[in-house]
């Protein structure tokens, strides 16, 4: 019985996941998704409160761990800032244009409260996920080797590209010829780089 309780809920998660991947959050709700599951929406509400606790778990337990995992692979905080950056990078663009459903929720998290309730509820405090990243930054601000901003900053400035570079590699799948390769993102990085390094 256990076992069959727990295909259930990762039906539920899974499905969830594809529908806001295919057709946007908005069109994400607990009827279409019992529908696609082959479930009752009872069974749905049993499990979670609503659409948003639904949401907050997906967040959090299918979909954060995994993405810090894939992005902390083969990176160590002591790398040269350029190397790390570029393995980041690169772990990033594997990960979010493997996992479109992945992708879909987190840039859903970083322009809604989504984010924000999540961590709230999980009682997860800042710093807890990507703390080696932190700790990248930090090695390399103490060192004069990159400009000093605040770490909110910096994860902005040298993170919010990627997600456009993914959205244009999701958008151009469409299209007769992919410009968003693995060589379009390093190029990307190193301007970056130049940029960022007080000595490049």
């Amino acid at each position: 019985m256990r076992p069959k309780n727990l295909d259930k809920e990762q039906a539920i998660r899974t499905i969830a996941l594809q529908i806001i991947a295919d057709e946007g959050l908005e069109n994400l709700t607990m009827q279409k998704l019992a529908k696609a599951a082959n479930i009752s929406p009872r069974t749905i509400y049993i499990k979670y409160e609503n659409k948003e606790d639904l949401l907050v778990k997906l967040f959090i337990e299918e979909v954060l761990g995994a993405y810090e995992k894939a992005l902390l692979a083969g990176f160590d905080p002591a790398m040269p800032f350029a190397d790390g950056l570029k393995k980041i990078w690169l772990n990033a663009f594997e990960y979010l244009t493997g996992n479109r459903h992945a992708f879909a929720l987190i840039r859903h998290g970083k322009s809604s409260p989504l984010l924000n309730r999540a961590y709230q509820q999980a009682n997860i405090q800042e710093g807890y996920f990507f703390a080696p990243i932190r700790q990248f930054f930090q090695l390399n601000v103490s060192a004069g080797i990159i400009k000093s901003l605040p770490h909110d900053v910096l994860r902005a400035l040298l993170f919010s590209a990627i997600f456009d570079l993914v959205t244009e590699y999701f958008d151009y799948q469409e299209r007769p010829t992919q410009i968003i390769t693995q060589q379009t993102l390093l190029d990307c990085c190193d301007v970056l780089i130049k940029g960022i390094m007080i000595n490049p």
